[in-house]
């Protein structure tokens, strides 16, 4: 008989916690089960895309230099315009992360005097300074590009009459961030995506819809460009790349749009042409193929931890009920000592670096201190067992990944153990009084 309580107790976890953990999970079996036929869905999609546009033995190799005729690069932006519905796509290792992705479908597609509209509110932090909002060389403000914000209402709704105000000749493209970023707000789903993006066009049919569609991969059965989106832009070392894809970004949309990208990326007169692979294609194709299991897995650590700290007293967005529709689980603890406590304890159930202890640092491209553990495979990788925040009020964690269920498990355990070794959580499972 495995007796799996022991295992855990290897890794500091108490019995109490280990069976309060159990307790919870038996509660979620029935919803663990409808992620998964989502995420056979998902798999027959991705097969049948790659069965479609004739993925073969040659596609996994690489090429050197220009990397011109590269037939598995070539193959593989074909398969990803065949699972987003999409005229075109760019995916390239030379897009070196999703703030990356999301500057190039940005500055590609804007000119000087054109202005950019956010209906959802704040930008992911790491964008402000693409934007302008907090000055940077080479930001779309230092070009020409003007930046308008309408906030979501107070319940999260949209504020359809600020939108309205908001669009006027200039607005060239509204960017709609589908996951939180840094903000307890609720995840916009692809049925949510879809009503904004038809209001946005019925005012300017010519306006470009973007999506940010990080973290938000396979998580439902449709994507933002089945309902509208005439862009959807994202990051390999979440979602898509399955914990396999060492660095890479994709775009996805009208072949205009994804035109101007690639032109942007690499030169005017060269675009899509050139651009080697080197040898990892292999891994871009295997990392998708693996995507909707992986990201279902991470997924269930998502609930699994919702329901963990709403039982025992803290704000979860989104609560151990709601609807999901990216991967990301925010916890709010309302001080410094819940945030870092929370990190070291997914750092301490790390396969890499679990001996490292994370702390709070200076980091480029957000404005307050950082906390980020990931004990990862592929640096920064947040599709694999990662949490970070800001040390900021209202001082919320942001737990994403694991490439298992049972890791993301161990981890979510070892937070909650690490919470009450510090005297943040009672050991009757309480939020402890400041």
């Amino acid at each position: 008989m495995i007796n799996l309580s022991q295992q855990y107790q290897q890794f500091g976890i108490s019995e109490a916690v280990y069976k309060y953990g159990e307790e919870i999970l038996a509660s979620l079996q029935e919803r663990f089960r409808r992620i998964d036929e989502v995420a056979e869905y998902n798999q027959l999609k991705v097969i049948r895309a790659m069965q479609e546009c004739n993925v073969s033995e040659a596609c996994l190799l690489g090429t050197t230099g220009y990397g011109y005729n590269d037939l598995g690069r070539d193959t593989l932006e074909k398969v990803y315009a065949s699972l987003f519905h999409t005229e075109d796509a760019l995916v390239r290792p030379q897009i070196t992360c999703g703030t990356h992705a999301l500057a190039l479908a940005l500055m590609s597609n804007l000119r000087p005097g054109d202005e950019l509209l956010s209906p959802v509110g704040k930008p992911y932090d790491t964008l402000e300074e693409v934007i302008g909002i907090r000055p940077s060389k080479g930001s779309l403000k230092e070009y020409g590009i003007s930046y308008s914000q309408v906030d979501l209402l107070a319940d999260g709704s949209f504020d359809y009459d600020g939108i309205r105000a908001a669009i006027h000749d200039r607005t060239k493209l509204v960017t709609i961030q589908r996951s939180k970023g840094y903000q307890t707000r609720p995840t916009l789903s692809v049925e949510r995506i879809g009503e904004l993006i038809r209001f946005v066009k019925e005012i300017k049919p010519d306006v470009i819809c973007m999506v940010d569609n990080c973290y938000g991969e396979f998580v439902e059965t449709a994507e933002p460009t089945d309902v509208g989106a005439d862009m959807v832009v994202g990051s390999l070392i979440k979602n898509p790349g399955g914990g396999l894809a060492p660095i890479g970004g994709y775009i996805a949309g009208k072949k205009e749009c994804v035109e101007n990208a690639a032109y942007r990326l690499t030169s005017p007169g060269l675009g899509k042409e050139v651009g080697a692979s080197l040898g990892i294609l292999s891994s871009f194709y295997e990392g998708l193929f693996l995507a909707p299991t992986v990201t279902a897995g991470a997924l269930k650590g998502a609930i699994f931890a919702a329901n963990i700290y709403e039982k025992i007293g803290f704000d979860v967005v989104p609560d151990g009920k709601q609807s999901r529709h990216d991967i990301i689980q925010a916890v709010t603890f309302g001080s410094p000592e819940g945030v870092i406590a929370f990190c070291q304890g997914i750092q301490a159930a790390a396969s890499v670096d679990s001996f490292v202890t994370p702390e709070p640092w200076d980091m480029p491209g957000y404005d307050s201190q950082v906390i980020m553990a990931a004990g990862a495979f592929v640096s920064g990788s947040s599709i694999e067992l990662s949490a970070d925040g800001p040390i900021a009020p209202p001082y919320a964690v942001y737990f994403q990944g694991g490439l298992t269920f049972p890791h993301a498990k161990l981890g979510i355990l070892k937070t909650l153990q690490n919470l009450i070794d510090k005297h943040i959580v009672t050991e009757d499972f309480h939020r402890a009084k400041a």
